[in-house]
């Protein structure tokens, strides 16, 4: 498997900055990356080659798996890769890395990125939950005072998130153990969908009126299933929309929140 990554044209093209500021999406199927100053998205598959006895062009290895990070070496030039694509310039040293990760991911996962990253690039690394990331880049008021329900569908985890205030203030996730080209397989597909029934459930009741209100928010890849979209739609009986180029909202949404510093949000 080649290390060869594609570029997707990102528009519109972020403000000129003079920082050398990179973000950074790792997920278990595809890893995109963007700098402050760039105007494309770096988008590759989450694969490196790695020395084998028994191959000596190497194996293909997929260091990060349901969301979390499995393989720490692999992992570490993963990222290499990644952050090259997003820096083609190299004219001046990493200021700072900005990484999303899972909301259930849990200290040990959070570090592995961390140290992966931190390894990699030589500067500052603040990890964002990806969730929050993926409001953030589908448009949704993050520090407004919601609440908001928002569905992040990647191929190895997917994660429903209450968000109000700038905070995730509530959540659930479902790991998967597959997923197909046409989307989540038909059991993961209801199990999803009762996930995120059920997060809406136990919301306060004085909460659920403004929370239906405001509709239901779907990100990553997974969001293109149209079955998925009108199951939700039938079961929360909200409104249900999938936010443009759905699988590019969570690098959108670190680069909004990387380019306004002060933003309510809390790192990890």
């Amino acid at each position: 498997m080649s290390d060869v990554g594609s570029v997707h044209e990102h528009s519109p093209r972020p403000p000129a900055v003079h920082r050398a500021h990179v973000v950074l999406d790792l997920g278990t199927s595809r890893t995109r990356s963007l700098s402050l100053d760039g105007f494309a998205i770096a988008d590759r598959p989450s694969a490196v080659v790695v020395p084998s006895p028994e191959s000596a062009a190497g194996m293909p290895v997929r260091p990060i798996r349901r969301g979390m990070v499995v393989d720490p070496g692999a992992c570490l030039r993963l990222v290499h890769l990644v952050l090259q694509d997003a820096w083609l310039s190299g004219g001046r040293p990493l200021e700072h890395v900005m990484a999303g990760v899972p909301r259930a991911a849990t200290g040990s996962d959070r570090q592995a990125v961390r140290t992966a990253v931190a390894e990699a690039a030589g500067c500052e690394v603040t990890l964002v939950e990806a969730p929050l990331a993926a409001a953030a880049g589908a448009g949704v008021d993050i520090a407004g005072p919601g609440p908001y329900l928002v569905l992040d569908v990647g191929a190895g985890i997917v994660e429903a998130v209450v968000v109000s205030g700038g905070f995730v203030t509530d959540a659930a996730a479902l790991q998967l153990s597959a997923t197909t080209s046409a989307g989540l397989l038909p059991d993961a597909l209801e199990g999803v969908v009762e996930m995120t029934a059920g997060l809406l459930r136990r919301q306060p009741a004085h909460l659920r009126p403004a929370a239906r209100a405001n509709g239901l928010t779907v990100t990553g890849g997974g969001a293109l299933q149209t079955r998925l979209l009108d199951r939700l739609h039938t079961v929360l009986r909200t409104q249900v929309t999938a936010t443009p180029e759905p699988q590019h909202a969570t690098i959108r949404g670190l680069l909004r929140l990387c380019l306004r510093p002060a933003a309510p949000v809390i790192a990890l």
